[in-house]
Protein backbone atom coordinates (compact mmCIF):
# COMPACT_ATOMS: atom_id res chain seq x y z
CA UNK A 1 0.00 0.00 0.00
CA UNK A 2 1.44 3.43 -0.92
CA UNK A 3 2.28 5.82 1.92
CA UNK A 4 -0.33 8.52 2.57
CA UNK A 5 0.38 11.80 0.85
CA UNK A 6 1.37 14.44 3.36
CA UNK A 7 2.24 18.13 3.05
CA UNK A 8 5.74 19.46 3.59
CA UNK A 9 6.20 19.02 7.32
CA UNK A 10 8.53 22.03 7.53
CA UNK A 11 5.52 24.29 6.99
CA UNK A 12 4.46 23.24 10.48
CA UNK A 13 7.67 24.81 11.77
CA UNK A 14 6.88 28.06 9.93
CA UNK A 15 3.45 28.23 11.57
CA UNK A 16 4.92 27.32 14.94
CA UNK A 17 7.46 30.14 14.79
CA UNK A 18 4.80 32.70 13.85
CA UNK A 19 2.60 31.68 16.76
CA UNK A 20 5.42 31.59 19.27
CA UNK A 21 6.68 34.95 17.99
CA UNK A 22 3.53 36.50 19.47
CA UNK A 23 3.40 34.38 22.61
CA UNK A 24 6.86 35.69 23.48
CA UNK A 25 5.12 38.93 24.40
CA UNK A 26 5.45 37.99 28.06
CA UNK A 27 9.25 38.19 27.85
CA UNK A 28 8.99 41.83 26.79
CA UNK A 29 7.53 42.67 30.19
CA UNK A 30 10.82 43.99 31.55
CA UNK A 31 10.71 46.96 29.18
CA UNK A 32 7.42 48.13 30.73
CA UNK A 33 8.62 48.02 34.35
CA UNK A 34 10.39 51.39 34.28
CA UNK A 35 7.41 53.47 33.04
CA UNK A 36 5.14 51.62 35.46
CA UNK A 37 7.54 52.28 38.34
CA UNK A 38 7.74 55.93 37.28
CA UNK A 39 3.92 55.99 37.44
CA UNK A 40 4.04 54.98 41.09
CA UNK A 41 4.14 51.18 41.02
CA UNK A 42 6.42 49.37 43.47
CA UNK A 43 8.98 46.89 42.16
CA UNK A 44 6.95 44.10 43.71
CA UNK A 45 3.81 45.21 41.85
CA UNK A 46 5.64 45.10 38.52
CA UNK A 47 6.62 41.51 39.27
CA UNK A 48 3.10 40.52 40.38
CA UNK A 49 1.76 41.10 36.86
CA UNK A 50 4.67 39.18 35.36
CA UNK A 51 4.20 36.32 37.81
CA UNK A 52 0.43 36.19 37.22
CA UNK A 53 1.06 35.91 33.49
CA UNK A 54 3.54 33.09 34.00
CA UNK A 55 1.30 31.24 36.45
CA UNK A 56 -1.80 31.36 34.23
CA UNK A 57 0.35 30.49 31.22
CA UNK A 58 1.34 27.25 32.96
CA UNK A 59 -2.06 26.44 34.49
CA UNK A 60 -4.04 27.01 31.29
CA UNK A 61 -1.51 25.00 29.32
CA UNK A 62 -2.63 21.88 31.22
CA UNK A 63 -6.23 22.64 30.23
CA UNK A 64 -5.17 23.30 26.65
CA UNK A 65 -3.48 19.91 26.43
CA UNK A 66 -6.77 18.26 27.35
CA UNK A 67 -8.77 20.46 24.96
CA UNK A 68 -6.58 19.89 21.92
CA UNK A 69 -7.83 16.38 21.03
CA UNK A 70 -11.40 17.72 21.21
CA UNK A 71 -11.18 21.07 19.39
CA UNK A 72 -8.10 20.43 17.26
CA UNK A 73 -4.76 22.27 17.21
CA UNK A 74 -5.77 24.89 14.64
CA UNK A 75 -8.75 26.20 16.62
CA UNK A 76 -6.80 26.13 19.86
CA UNK A 77 -3.98 28.19 18.36
CA UNK A 78 -6.47 30.72 17.01
CA UNK A 79 -8.18 30.95 20.41
CA UNK A 80 -4.84 31.53 22.12
CA UNK A 81 -3.95 34.42 19.84
CA UNK A 82 -7.38 36.00 20.24
CA UNK A 83 -7.33 35.80 24.06
CA UNK A 84 -3.77 37.12 24.27
CA UNK A 85 -4.48 39.99 21.91
CA UNK A 86 -7.73 40.88 23.66
CA UNK A 87 -6.00 41.02 27.04
CA UNK A 88 -3.36 43.51 25.90
CA UNK A 89 -5.81 45.58 23.85
CA UNK A 90 -8.25 46.00 26.75
CA UNK A 91 -5.43 46.67 29.24
CA UNK A 92 -4.28 49.56 27.05
CA UNK A 93 -7.84 50.76 26.52
CA UNK A 94 -8.56 50.87 30.26
CA UNK A 95 -5.22 52.45 31.16
CA UNK A 96 -1.94 50.55 31.46
CA UNK A 97 -0.95 52.18 34.74
CA UNK A 98 -4.07 50.88 36.53
CA UNK A 99 -2.57 48.05 38.57
CA UNK A 100 -5.69 45.93 39.02
CA UNK A 101 -6.91 46.04 35.42
CA UNK A 102 -3.38 45.35 34.14
CA UNK A 103 -2.96 42.48 36.59
CA UNK A 104 -6.22 40.97 35.33
CA UNK A 105 -5.91 41.67 31.60
CA UNK A 106 -2.19 41.32 30.95
CA UNK A 107 -1.44 38.88 33.77
CA UNK A 108 -4.49 36.61 33.93
CA UNK A 109 -6.08 37.01 30.47
CA UNK A 110 -2.87 37.49 28.52
CA UNK A 111 -1.14 34.64 30.36
CA UNK A 112 -4.15 32.40 29.68
CA UNK A 113 -3.96 33.18 25.96
CA UNK A 114 -0.30 32.21 25.91
CA UNK A 115 -1.14 28.97 27.71
CA UNK A 116 -3.84 28.12 25.17
CA UNK A 117 -1.57 28.63 22.21
CA UNK A 118 1.83 27.50 23.47
CA UNK A 119 1.16 23.77 23.62
CA UNK A 120 -0.06 23.58 20.01
CA UNK A 121 3.21 24.10 18.05
CA UNK A 122 5.09 21.79 20.42
CA UNK A 123 2.61 18.92 20.28
CA UNK A 124 2.07 19.20 16.52
CA UNK A 125 5.79 19.54 15.89
CA UNK A 126 6.61 16.44 17.96
CA UNK A 127 4.09 14.39 15.96
CA UNK A 128 5.59 15.52 12.66
CA UNK A 129 9.23 15.25 13.77
CA UNK A 130 9.66 12.24 16.10
CA UNK A 131 13.09 11.77 14.52
CA UNK A 132 14.30 15.30 15.35
CA UNK A 133 12.65 16.10 18.67
CA UNK A 134 15.38 18.35 20.01
CA UNK A 135 15.77 20.34 16.82
CA UNK A 136 12.08 20.81 16.08
CA UNK A 137 11.14 21.64 19.66
CA UNK A 138 13.92 24.23 19.61
CA UNK A 139 12.77 25.71 16.32
CA UNK A 140 9.12 25.62 17.38
CA UNK A 141 9.77 27.72 20.46
CA UNK A 142 12.62 29.86 19.12
CA UNK A 143 10.06 32.41 18.00
CA UNK A 144 9.07 32.82 21.65
CA UNK A 145 12.54 34.13 22.46
CA UNK A 146 13.04 36.10 19.26
CA UNK A 147 9.56 37.59 19.49
CA UNK A 148 10.41 39.44 22.67
CA UNK A 149 13.29 41.11 20.84
CA UNK A 150 10.91 42.55 18.25
CA UNK A 151 8.33 43.77 20.77
CA UNK A 152 11.00 45.35 22.97
CA UNK A 153 12.81 46.90 20.01
CA UNK A 154 9.59 48.47 18.79
CA UNK A 155 8.67 49.65 22.27
CA UNK A 156 11.83 51.32 23.52
CA UNK A 157 15.21 52.77 22.65
CA UNK A 158 18.07 50.29 22.40
CA UNK A 159 20.94 52.72 22.61
CA UNK A 160 23.02 52.96 19.45
CA UNK A 161 20.79 50.44 17.71
CA UNK A 162 17.88 52.84 17.98
CA UNK A 163 14.43 51.37 18.40
CA UNK A 164 10.83 51.91 17.47
CA UNK A 165 10.15 54.23 20.40
CA UNK A 166 6.49 53.15 20.60
CA UNK A 167 6.46 53.97 24.31
CA UNK A 168 7.82 57.46 23.67
CA UNK A 169 5.66 58.23 20.64
CA UNK A 170 2.38 56.53 21.53
CA UNK A 171 2.53 55.85 25.26
CA UNK A 172 2.09 52.55 27.05
CA UNK A 173 -1.70 52.49 26.55
CA UNK A 174 -1.60 52.70 22.75
CA UNK A 175 1.46 50.47 22.49
CA UNK A 176 -0.45 47.65 24.16
CA UNK A 177 -3.49 48.25 21.96
CA UNK A 178 -1.36 48.03 18.80
CA UNK A 179 0.39 44.94 20.10
CA UNK A 180 -2.90 43.28 20.99
CA UNK A 181 -4.14 43.51 17.41
CA UNK A 182 -0.81 42.28 16.05
CA UNK A 183 -0.76 39.26 18.37
CA UNK A 184 -4.22 38.13 17.30
CA UNK A 185 -3.60 38.55 13.55
CA UNK A 186 -0.19 36.83 13.42
CA UNK A 187 -1.39 33.87 15.51
CA UNK A 188 -4.32 33.48 13.11
CA UNK A 189 -1.89 33.18 10.18
CA UNK A 190 0.38 30.72 11.98
CA UNK A 191 -2.58 28.52 12.92
CA UNK A 192 -3.16 27.69 9.23
CA UNK A 193 -0.45 25.00 9.38
CA UNK A 194 -1.37 23.52 12.76
CA UNK A 195 -2.70 20.07 11.84
CA UNK A 196 -1.91 16.48 12.87
CA UNK A 197 -0.10 14.07 10.54
CA UNK A 198 -2.17 11.14 9.19
CA UNK A 199 -2.72 8.23 11.60
CA UNK A 200 0.19 5.82 11.50
CA UNK A 201 2.49 8.22 9.66
CA UNK A 202 6.18 8.31 10.51
CA UNK A 203 9.26 9.66 8.73
CA UNK A 204 10.86 7.32 6.23
CA UNK A 205 13.57 5.20 7.83
CA UNK A 206 12.73 6.17 11.41
CA UNK A 207 12.57 3.22 13.82
CA UNK A 208 12.57 4.15 17.53
CA UNK A 209 14.58 1.94 19.87
CA UNK A 210 13.42 1.01 23.37
CA UNK A 211 15.92 1.41 26.21
CA UNK A 212 14.46 -0.68 29.03
CA UNK A 213 15.17 -4.08 30.52
CA UNK A 214 13.68 -7.31 29.10
CA UNK A 215 10.07 -7.74 30.18
CA UNK A 216 9.45 -4.00 30.14
CA UNK A 217 9.19 -1.42 27.43
CA UNK A 218 10.11 2.24 27.17
CA UNK A 219 7.82 5.16 26.52
CA UNK A 220 7.42 4.81 22.76
CA UNK A 221 4.29 6.03 20.99
CA UNK A 222 1.32 5.98 23.33
CA UNK A 223 2.75 4.19 26.36
CA UNK A 224 2.20 6.74 29.14
CA UNK A 225 -1.02 8.66 29.60
CA UNK A 226 -0.97 11.66 31.93
CA UNK A 227 -2.42 9.65 34.81
CA UNK A 228 0.28 7.01 34.37
CA UNK A 229 2.99 9.65 34.10
CA UNK A 230 1.87 11.33 37.32
CA UNK A 231 2.50 8.08 39.19
CA UNK A 232 6.18 7.93 38.20
CA UNK A 233 9.09 9.44 40.19
CA UNK A 234 10.61 10.62 36.91
CA UNK A 235 7.80 13.13 36.46
CA UNK A 236 8.44 14.82 39.81
CA UNK A 237 12.19 14.88 39.28
CA UNK A 238 11.79 16.52 35.87
CA UNK A 239 9.20 18.93 37.29
CA UNK A 240 11.48 20.01 40.14
CA UNK A 241 14.46 20.46 37.84
CA UNK A 242 12.44 22.66 35.49
CA UNK A 243 11.02 24.67 38.41
CA UNK A 244 14.52 25.52 39.65
CA UNK A 245 15.69 26.63 36.21
CA UNK A 246 12.50 28.57 35.56
CA UNK A 247 12.86 30.43 38.87
CA UNK A 248 16.37 31.58 38.00
CA UNK A 249 15.63 32.49 34.40
CA UNK A 250 12.31 34.23 35.02
CA UNK A 251 13.69 36.21 37.94
CA UNK A 252 16.52 37.33 35.64
CA UNK A 253 14.03 38.38 32.96
CA UNK A 254 11.87 40.28 35.41
CA UNK A 255 14.86 42.15 36.84
CA UNK A 256 16.99 42.52 33.70
CA UNK A 257 16.00 46.18 33.45
CA UNK A 258 15.62 47.22 37.10
CA UNK A 259 18.73 45.65 38.64
CA UNK A 260 21.25 46.64 35.93
CA UNK A 261 19.87 50.18 35.94
CA UNK A 262 20.59 50.48 39.65
CA UNK A 263 24.01 48.85 39.31
CA UNK A 264 25.00 51.03 36.34
CA UNK A 265 23.84 54.22 38.04
CA UNK A 266 25.78 53.24 41.16
CA UNK A 267 28.85 53.15 38.91
CA UNK A 268 28.28 56.71 37.71
CA UNK A 269 26.01 56.47 34.66
CA UNK A 270 22.98 58.77 34.33
CA UNK A 271 19.47 57.29 34.37
CA UNK A 272 18.78 57.60 30.61
CA UNK A 273 22.07 55.97 29.63
CA UNK A 274 21.62 53.20 32.19
CA UNK A 275 18.07 52.60 30.95
CA UNK A 276 19.23 52.35 27.34
CA UNK A 277 22.03 49.90 28.22
CA UNK A 278 19.72 47.77 30.37
CA UNK A 279 17.10 47.64 27.60
CA UNK A 280 19.82 46.58 25.16
CA UNK A 281 20.89 43.81 27.55
CA UNK A 282 17.34 42.44 27.81
CA UNK A 283 15.91 43.33 24.40
CA UNK A 284 18.85 42.18 22.30
CA UNK A 285 21.49 40.25 24.25
CA UNK A 286 19.22 38.13 26.47
CA UNK A 287 16.37 37.78 23.99
CA UNK A 288 18.46 36.81 20.96
CA UNK A 289 20.55 34.38 23.01
CA UNK A 290 17.32 32.96 24.44
CA UNK A 291 16.07 32.23 20.93
CA UNK A 292 19.38 30.78 19.75
CA UNK A 293 19.66 28.65 22.89
CA UNK A 294 16.39 26.94 22.08
CA UNK A 295 17.67 25.88 18.67
CA UNK A 296 21.27 25.02 19.52
CA UNK A 297 20.57 23.19 22.78
CA UNK A 298 17.89 21.21 20.94
CA UNK A 299 20.32 20.26 18.17
CA UNK A 300 23.03 19.35 20.67
CA UNK A 301 20.65 17.17 22.67
CA UNK A 302 19.83 15.13 19.55
CA UNK A 303 23.54 14.23 19.50
CA UNK A 304 24.61 13.86 23.14
CA UNK A 305 21.27 13.11 24.77
CA UNK A 306 18.70 15.15 26.66
CA UNK A 307 19.94 14.36 30.19
CA UNK A 308 23.58 15.13 29.45
CA UNK A 309 22.56 18.41 27.86
CA UNK A 310 20.46 19.37 30.89
CA UNK A 311 23.30 18.55 33.31
CA UNK A 312 25.73 20.80 31.42
CA UNK A 313 23.17 23.56 30.99
CA UNK A 314 22.08 23.67 34.65
CA UNK A 315 25.59 23.45 36.09
CA UNK A 316 26.77 26.42 34.03
CA UNK A 317 23.54 28.36 34.60
CA UNK A 318 23.94 28.12 38.36
CA UNK A 319 27.39 29.68 38.11
CA UNK A 320 26.29 32.40 35.69
CA UNK A 321 23.29 33.48 37.79
CA UNK A 322 25.34 33.71 40.97
CA UNK A 323 28.07 35.73 39.24
CA UNK A 324 25.57 38.10 37.61
CA UNK A 325 25.20 40.16 40.79
CA UNK A 326 28.78 41.38 40.30
CA UNK A 327 28.60 41.68 36.51
CA UNK A 328 25.52 43.90 36.03
CA UNK A 329 27.29 47.17 36.84
CA UNK A 330 29.61 47.13 33.81
CA UNK A 331 28.27 47.43 30.27
CA UNK A 332 30.53 44.76 28.76
CA UNK A 333 29.99 42.14 31.46
CA UNK A 334 26.27 42.93 31.63
CA UNK A 335 25.92 42.17 27.91
CA UNK A 336 28.07 39.03 28.22
CA UNK A 337 26.13 37.55 31.13
CA UNK A 338 22.79 38.51 29.60
CA UNK A 339 23.85 36.38 26.61
CA UNK A 340 25.05 33.47 28.76
CA UNK A 341 21.99 33.37 31.02
CA UNK A 342 19.60 33.92 28.12
CA UNK A 343 21.24 31.16 26.06
CA UNK A 344 20.93 28.61 28.85
CA UNK A 345 17.43 29.70 29.81
CA UNK A 346 16.25 29.23 26.23
CA UNK A 347 17.50 25.65 26.26
CA UNK A 348 14.81 24.71 28.81
CA UNK A 349 12.08 25.10 26.22
CA UNK A 350 13.72 22.78 23.73
CA UNK A 351 14.97 20.16 26.17
CA UNK A 352 11.97 19.69 28.47
CA UNK A 353 9.40 18.96 25.73
CA UNK A 354 11.90 16.53 24.24
CA UNK A 355 12.77 14.77 27.51
CA UNK A 356 9.03 14.55 28.27
CA UNK A 357 8.49 12.81 24.95
CA UNK A 358 11.57 10.62 25.38
CA UNK A 359 10.53 9.57 28.88
CA UNK A 360 6.76 9.26 28.61
CA UNK A 361 5.97 8.81 24.92
CA UNK A 362 5.14 10.88 21.87
CA UNK A 363 1.41 10.45 21.36
CA UNK A 364 0.27 12.26 24.51
CA UNK A 365 3.09 14.78 24.69
CA UNK A 366 0.63 17.69 24.39
CA UNK A 367 -1.15 16.68 27.60
CA UNK A 368 1.94 15.37 29.39
CA UNK A 369 4.07 18.42 28.73
CA UNK A 370 1.29 20.58 30.10
CA UNK A 371 1.78 18.87 33.46
CA UNK A 372 5.55 19.23 33.24
CA UNK A 373 5.14 22.88 32.31
CA UNK A 374 3.47 23.57 35.66
CA UNK A 375 7.08 23.93 36.81
CA UNK A 376 7.27 27.10 34.74
CA UNK A 377 4.32 28.53 36.66
CA UNK A 378 5.91 27.60 39.99
CA UNK A 379 9.15 29.23 38.91
CA UNK A 380 7.24 32.22 37.60
CA UNK A 381 5.71 32.82 41.01
CA UNK A 382 8.78 32.11 43.13
CA UNK A 383 11.58 33.72 41.10
CA UNK A 384 10.14 37.12 40.09
CA UNK A 385 8.35 37.68 43.42
CA UNK A 386 11.52 36.78 45.30
CA UNK A 387 13.46 39.22 43.13
CA UNK A 388 10.88 41.98 43.55
CA UNK A 389 10.66 41.55 47.33
CA UNK A 390 14.41 41.50 47.82
CA UNK A 391 14.72 44.42 45.42
CA UNK A 392 12.39 46.49 47.58
CA UNK A 393 14.66 45.50 50.48
CA UNK A 394 17.72 46.67 48.50
CA UNK A 395 19.11 43.14 48.30
CA UNK A 396 19.00 42.03 44.65
CA UNK A 397 22.26 40.03 45.06
CA UNK A 398 20.67 37.58 47.50
CA UNK A 399 17.94 36.78 44.97
CA UNK A 400 20.52 35.86 42.32
CA UNK A 401 22.47 33.76 44.82
CA UNK A 402 19.39 31.78 45.88
CA UNK A 403 18.31 31.07 42.29
CA UNK A 404 21.83 30.15 41.21
CA UNK A 405 22.11 27.61 44.03
CA UNK A 406 18.74 26.15 42.97
CA UNK A 407 20.15 25.53 39.48
CA UNK A 408 23.10 23.66 40.96
CA UNK A 409 20.72 21.53 43.05
CA UNK A 410 18.67 20.82 39.92
CA UNK A 411 21.82 19.53 38.20
CA UNK A 412 22.01 16.73 40.73
CA UNK A 413 18.30 15.95 40.47
CA UNK A 414 18.22 15.57 36.69
CA UNK A 415 21.37 13.43 36.79
CA UNK A 416 19.41 10.79 38.74
CA UNK A 417 16.53 10.52 36.23
CA UNK A 418 16.32 7.08 34.56
CA UNK A 419 14.10 5.93 31.65
CA UNK A 420 10.45 5.39 32.58
CA UNK A 421 9.52 1.79 31.94
CA UNK A 422 6.49 -0.38 32.61
CA UNK A 423 5.54 -4.01 32.16
CA UNK A 424 5.24 -5.10 28.57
Amino acid sequence: MPEPKVPNRWLVVVGAILIQFCLGAIYAWSVYTTPLKDAGWSKTQTQWVFSAGLAFFAIVMVIAGRLMPKVGPRRLAMAGGFVLGTGYFLAGLLGATNFWSTLLLVGVVGGSGIGLGYVVPIAVGMRWFPDKKGLVSGLAVAGFGFGSTLWMTLADSLGKLGGGHFLKNYGLDHTWMIYGVAYAVVCLVGAIWMRWPPDGWKPAGWNPQAACAPGTHAAVGEDFTSSEMLRTPQYYMILLTFACGASAGLMSIGLMKLFPMEALQANGLDKDTASSIATMAMGVCFALANGLGRILWGMLSDRIGRKTSLIIMYATQGVFVILFQWMAGSTATLYLFAVLIGFNFGGNFALFPAITSDTFGNRYVGMNYGWVFLAYGLGGIFGPILGGKLGDLKNFPLAFTICGVLCLVATGIIAMVKPACKAA
